[in-house]
């Protein structure tokens, strides 16, 4: 039963700015003297959970701008790499209404009556607030205006240039090493405690430790070590304070599931914050109708190639690998693929027979089981916790700083990478094989590693499948300096050519694939297997005809076809959104970076 601590996050309309959108120039229009309210700790309390902001469900959806997911959806990076994007189009991210609602309270705080120590417990959620808010705008804009108060219409700041990215990531990591060292570990559930900013904070220094590092474009390669070591130091804090491991019991089957469908995750040791859900208390969220593989987003076979082997070798180096179909694929896999993806012979609520999967048009013909919901019961459904910060995360932000260091060792493998991998029954990562024979087909993905590949490349990897689908992703990428990666169109599930195939590992057929020129009889007239089932029918063809399923190489066969726009990558613009034209307009002062 999920534990009955709730918080209820007041609504505080008086107090938060109506900003016009995307602005920081309009004073609030209704506002409560600050005297006459920032008194107390339950004031202070009141404001700060006002600002409470969290990542929920919906981050399972939130891959398709990475090479993760094939989508039909007008996701702007894959807009942007069609050639069409420009600063008149690419009007998003130039919001600052959130920020002034942090630095209205950092500026009133005072007023109250209390400690020290319990206002620097709130300053410091508000800090971390903002560098949340501040790493946004860096990852999208790299130059922005540091704002440290609220403005008035008459305020020359508000016609100011962009600050220097060094100057604002530095401004972004003192807030949070003030937060780090004043906000109390002991806070109530699902709101961010101590623990929670130090995951935070190692997740924006190993950023932008390794963006400087890999970006040459920003000649900042001198300060990246500096932040790669403060991810170290962090990391190192949150492992040495005990208070958290992996939730492993023992079941590598089902383990790393259960942090994706729990209906408690309150009291789970790996998760440092949650976003609690509850149908009973009206805090309720469900996204199986989306999340499955049905509408806009499906696995890409890239992903599910970039699972090792059970016993830890290379998927990539099995022969053919690229000709294997659905059902060999998932054979004597990482345990961790079955519980992200729809496997042969998986059996979806309330059928009582092995779901076969559909190959919809533009779809991949996988399908995501992270995020998704067994069951027909609504309470279950919509009840289900969403692990913000897990432990897996500070685990493999300590070791890829120290790999990016050069000065990783075994025994800091063992306490970190090597802990994930037990969960899933998987052998341990070895240092010396890993950098004594890298993954050449990695090599080749991340050619710009230069020192500790090997063990570089599998901790990457590790993140791609820990995390899959939790929106990391396309950051790791763009960090990485791997942008290029997202120039391949996704592709799906193999097929040999027209025919039949079993796609529920019983050795049955289960779908055939006709010709395009073919039509599909009539329920009477379609052929049954060996069990009396009638078969799925797919008209196959070349991607652009009006086949159902679009092969490579249309009837002749080969892997899923889902697009057919051509893909260019541009470096390093491509990295980096355009400021709003109407902006730039608005404050002739603001200049665009990168060729935008």
């Amino acid at each position: 039963m999920k534990k009955n601590i709730y918080i209820l996050f007041a609504t505080i309309a008086v107090l938060i700015t109506a900003c016009k959108k995307g602005s920081l120039d309009r004073f609030p229009q209704t506002e409560i003297a600050p005297n006459l309210f920032f008194n107390t700790e339950e004031d202070l309390a009141l404001y700060v959970n006002g600002l409470l902001l969290m990542p929920d469900r919906g981050s399972y959806l939130n891959d398709q701008s990475s090479d993760n997911v094939a989508t039909t959806a007008a996701v702007e990076v894959k807009n942007i790499m069609a050639g069409n994007a420009n600063a008149q189009n690419i009007t998003g991210g130039w919001n600052w209404k959130r920020l002034r609602d942090i630095n209205y309270f950092l500026e009133n705080y005072n007023k109250a009556k209390v400690t020290s120590e319990v206002k620097n417990h709130y300053i410091g959620l508000a800090k971390y607030y903002r560098a949340q808010f501040y790493l946004d705008k860096v990852q999208r804009f790299s130059n922005v205006p540091w704002y440290s108060g609220t403005l008035n219409p008459d305020d020359k700041e508000l016609f100011k240039p962009s600050d220097a990215r060094a100057l604002v990531m530095d401004s972004v990591m003192a807030d949070l090493d003030f937060a780090y060292n004043h906000v109390r570990e002991g806070v109530p559930a699902g709101t961010p405690g101590k623990w929670a900013v130090g995951v935070f904070y190692s997740r924006a220094a190993l950023y932008e430790g390794t963006y400087r590092k890999y970006h040459t474009e920003l000649n900042l390669k001198a300060t990246a070590n500096a932040f790669l070591e403060t991810t170290v130091k962090i990391t190192g804090e949150v492992m040495a304070s005990k208070k958290f491991s992996i939730f492993n019991k023992d079941l590598p089957d089902q383990d790393y599931g259960t942090l994706f469908s729990s209906q408690d995750l309150t009291s789970n040791p790996e998760v440092i914050l949650v976003n609690i859900f509850d149908l009973a208390k009206k805090t309720s969220q469900n996204v199986n109708g989306v999340v499955f593989g049905d509408y806009e987003q499906a696995p890409a076979r890239d992903l599910i190639q970039a699972y090792l082997m059970k016993d830890g070798s290379r998927f990539t180096a099995v022969p053919n690998y690229d000709k294997l179909g659905f059902v060999k694929e998932f054979e004597n896999r990482d345990p961790r693929l079955a519980q992200t993806m729809a496997y042969p012979g998986w059996i979806r609520v309330p059928d009582a027979q092995p779901y076969i999967q559909r190959l919809n048009k533009n779809f991949t013909g996988y399908h995501q089981l992270k995020g998704y919901v067994n069951s027909t019961d609504q309470t279950i459904l919509n009840s289900v916790d969403f692990p913000v910060y897990r432990y897996a995360e500070v685990l493999l932000n300590y070791a890829e700083a120290l790999a990016e260091l050069g000065i990783l060792n075994q025994s800091q493998l063992d306490e970190s990478v090597n802990l994930i991998r037990k969960r899933a029954g998987m052998p341990n990562l070895n240092l010396a094989q890993a950098n004594a024979s890298p993954d050449p087909l990695l090599q080749q993905q991340f050619n710009n590693v230069e020192s500790n590949q090997g063990v570089i490349f599998e901790i990457r990897r590790e993140r791609r499948v820990e995390f899959a689908f939790e929106n990391t992703r396309y950051d790791d990428l763009m960090r990485w300096n791997a942008g290029k990666l997202l120039a391949k169109s996704p592709e799906g599930m193999y097929f040999a050519g027209l025919g039949k195939y079993d796609l529920t590992g019983d050795g049955v057929e289960d779908i055939i694939l006709i010709d395009k020129s073919q039509t599909i009889p009539d329920e009477d007239h379609k052929e049954k297997n060996s069990l009396g089932v009638v078969l799925n029918y797919y008209r196959t063809g070349e991607i652009g005809s009006d086949a159902t399923v679009f092969l490579k190489n249309g009837t002749s066969g080969g892997a899923i076809v889902t697009e057919s726009a051509i893909r260019k990558f541009e470096e390093p613009k491509y990295y980096y959104r355009p400021i709003p034209q109407q902006q730039v307009v608005l404050n002739n002062n603001l200049k665009q970076v990168f060729g935008w």
